[in-house]
């Protein structure tokens, strides 16, 4: 045997064995095996890269707890002594066991007396949240995913340090993966003006590198525990100036009432899961207006019907951390127990096979399931990746509209004139299983009708698809499609 011969062989014994040893690793996992497959394809067709992008990426790393389950209910407890929940009894008979659900899986408590005012494009949120901004009077404490080192970054920025100065106690919180592209210095400058600033999961490789896979996609802001956002947009010129997929279309969320409570319990766990400081007090829940000894609120800018007020709400958070799928259980609820309509927007659709089943099932029932995507995405894989969920939408009798104008970034789920969730989850395995997510479930029918009123308007952006023309479509595209959903998991 010549020595090439013999460097081959060795070659294809060291490739085998390590396939083996990589293939097992993921297979004694015990995961779903929708998500053993792809990584398994991964590892044997491209063992190099796989083995790199399952190092930093694939590893369950969930039993690494960021908070530990006996701190989370203890920081919990605590908070709970600020806050004054609702009875569940407040909530429609036909979503009870959906509260129920939600407050034994997610400890989310029934919120009354709420009113929300929402926004579908970046100019006018900001515009309002600088005006709540510049108002503040002891705390601010913001949350977002992506905090850009742009105009509108810049600008949020400048009335934070303004109001530092002033003497405002400010935390921020920014997701480390998330703001990858934000300079350093641009959070330096803010922590130089006396903001309190720390970065979620810091990721540090090679040592940490199983907090990549875990985000906090989460956007919150509370302002002197009255006044809160919740939502899609993160700061971030696209959401007002576009991008090259044109202007992005969001929804968020201005809260006041005791629905506050629940973003300021959420920020607040996320804040001593970072810094390992309790901050608690009276003074981040106060008495909401309702009460006598409530003092005023500034005066609202918004037009009225653009606010829905006495609304029932539960705010939920979801992450690798909990017990349970709380997220993926609420939407699989809501679903299954439709009894009219049921109307998405997401911009990526990559459901679990029990959502999938879900939606068909409804739509197969003579339920009216409606699916709003955006025609155009700005991640190839996780497009192509959506649109091969398409076809069996179609064919089991689910109405699907491609949003044209601009890229659809909206999360929103309608229920029967009832029912409206909405916060920063996508309709995809990431937000269901990797994310860490905050929604609002509310139950009145009066805020529901506004959101189908927004869906509707939305539809007159967009292009309804058929399923003879979807099937019509050239088969290198479709086998693309079908290639990168093997990979849906993972994305």
């Amino acid at each position: 045997m010549d020595i090439s011969t013999l460097i081959g062989s060795l070659f294809v014994v060291l490739y085998s064995i390590t396939i083996i040893g990589l293939v097992s690793l993921v297979v004694l996992e015990n995961r779903n095996p929708l998500k053993t497959i792809p990584w398994v394809l991964v590892l044997i067709f491209v063992p190099g890269i796989g083995l790199a992008v399952y190092y930093f990426f694939g590893q369950d790393n969930r039993r690494l707890h960021i908070i530990s389950r006996r701190i989370y209910k203890r920081f919990r407890r605590q908070v709970k002594l600020d806050i004054q929940p609702g009875s569940l009894q407040e909530v429609p008979p036909d979503y009870l066991p959906l509260a129920n659900l939600l407050k034994h899986s997610s400890y989310s408590a029934i919120f009354g007396g709420c009113e929300i005012s929402f926004f579908t494009n970046g100019s006018d949120k900001f515009d309002r949240l600088i005006e709540d901004i510049r108002a503040a009077r002891h705390h601010i404490h913001l949350q977002y995913y992506i905090f850009n080192d742009d105009e509108t970054g810049h600008k949020v920025r400048r009335e934070l340090i303004s109001k530092a100065r002033e003497g405002v106690l400010i935390r921020v919180l920014y997701d480390d993966v998330g703001c990858w592209d934000t300079k350093h210095r641009f959070f330096e400058e803010m922590k130089s003006a006396g903001i309190e600033v720390y970065p979620y999961l810091k990721v540090v490789f090679p040592i940490l590198t199983g907090k990549v896979n875990y985000r906090n996609h989460r956007k919150v802001v509370v302002i002197d525990g009255r006044v809160g956002y919740m939502g899609g947009m993160n700061i971030a010129d696209r959401y007002v100036l576009g991008n090259k997929l044109g202007v992005w279309r969001d929804t968020h969320f201005r809260i006041t009432g005791a629905g506050v409570y629940g973003l300021q319990a959420s920020f607040l766990l996320d804040w001593y899961s970072m810094s390992r400081n309790i901050v608690k007090g009276r003074e981040f829940f106060p008495a909401t207006p309702a009460s006598p000894s409530s003092p005023p609120l500034s005066p609202l800018s918004l037009t009225p019907s653009s606010t829905s007020s006495d609304l029932k709400m539960q705010i939920v958070t979801s992450g690798p951390t909990n017990m349970w799928p709380t997220l993926m259980q609420g939407y699989i609820y809501c679903i299954t127990n439709a009894k009219r309509y049921i109307y998405i927007q997401t911009p990526y659709f990559l459901p679990t096979e029990a959502l999938n089943q879900a939606l068909t099932m409804a739509a197969l029932g003579g339920i009216d399931v409606r699916l709003m995507i955006p025609r155009r995405s700005d991640t190839l894989s996780a497009q192509l990746a959506t649109l091969s969920y398409v076809e069996k939408m179609l064919q089991s009798g689910v109405k699907v509209f491609l949003y044209d104008k601009g890229f659809l970034h909206s999360k929103l789920l309608l229920i029967d004139d009832m029912l409206t969730c909405f916060g920063s989850s996508n309709f995809d395995f990431r937000s269901f299983e990797h994310n860490f997510e905050l929604n609002a479930f509310v139950y009145q029918t009066d805020f529901a009708l506004r959101m189908k009123q927004m869906f509707t308007d939305d539809m007159a952006d967009c292009r309804e698809v058929s399923y003879p023309e979807w099937r019509r479509r050239p088969l290198p595209v479709r086998l693309a499609e079908s290639f990168m959903r093997l990979f849906a998991p993972l994305l």
